[in-house]
């Protein structure tokens, strides 16, 4: 790797690369993480990259708790960076890493809600802290539906029942209970994740490149959704997330303690439960 990035820190072990995001004060996904993100995309679609990528944070609270509400047009200004004008949405950004000629694992500690859901949705493969791993996607509770994958990954993987749950019910899921669902491949002991994830990924890297691309372009061929399917839910969201009820229950949201770190954003699931029904 030879590009550094603002919110992103990188490490190179051999065929392994570490990714960590570290966007104080709680890792929000803004218009700086989506930038180097789109950057570090770009390189690991070289064919000198690294065979595995492995996705952490450097907040053990917080993966990525959601988007940064109050920049949803700058950040995704540099989400059309990756793909241009037509494709200015988180969603394709997603996408776009999931086909990068690379293993993806994203390991999770602390809570990955919203987007930060579906970038993990987005990596082949996903680890999470038994005792410290959150997911969930809050936006139905504030007003839109998910607009970056969550919808199309999450019917693929809990089926149509449990996705509409997940989805539906803006709930927060602990790794136990996601890994009975499907959302991540497995819950593992914290004192033994870093391990856990080490061992498989350098295993990975020590395989023929070129089966391990073409194995998961195999795959990709048959799970994941069409591209016009992604910019469907993106248009869907971008629509609903700038309308007058989006705003009144972020404004009650932010009142709480929202995009701070606090209980709000601890126990999202919970604020969002007591939220006052629309009229």
């Amino acid at each position: 790797m030879t590009a550094s990035y603002e919110t992103i820190s990188t490490r190179l072990d051999g065929n392994v690369l570490s990714a960590t995001f570290n966007a104080p004060p709680i890792n929000l996904i803004g218009p700086e993480v989506v930038r180097d993100l789109v950057g570090l995309l770009e390189e690991l679609s070289r064919p000198a990259a690294a065979r595995v990528v492995v996705f952490d944070s450097a907040d053990p609270d917080f993966f990525f708790p959601h988007v940064d509400m109050t920049k949803v047009p700058q950040y995704t200004a540099e989400a059309a960076k990756a793909g241009g004008p037509g494709d200015a949405s988180l969603g394709m950004l997603f996408r776009k890493l999931s086909q990068i000629p690379a293993v993806t694992i994203g390991k999770l500690r602390g809570r990955a809600r919203g987007a930060g859901s579906e970038f993990l949705l987005a990596c082949d493969m996903r680890f999470a802290s038994r005792e410290n791993a959150v997911l969930g996607q809050p936006e139905v509770g504030i007003g839109a539906p998910p607009g970056a994958g969550a919808i199309q990954h999450l019917t693929r993987l809990l089926g149509r029942g449990r996705a509409l749950e997940a989805v539906l019910t803006s709930a927060d899921f602990d790794a136990e209970l996601a890994e009975r669902y499907g959302w991540i491949n497995r819950a593992v002991p914290d004192a033994e994740l870093d391990e856990f994830v080490d061992g498989i990924a350098a295993r990975m890297g020590d395989f023929p490149r070129d089966a391990l691309i073409a194995a998961k372009s195999a795959i990709n061929a048959i799970s994941l959704p069409s591209a016009a399917d992604v910019r469907a839910d993106a248009a869907l969201f971008q629509q609903l997330v700038r309308g007058e009820e989006v705003q009144q229950r972020a404004a009650e949201l932010f009142k709480r303690g929202f995009q701070t770190r606090g209980r709000t954003e601890l126990d999202l699931g919970d604020a969002l439960g007591g939220l006052k029904a629309s009229d």
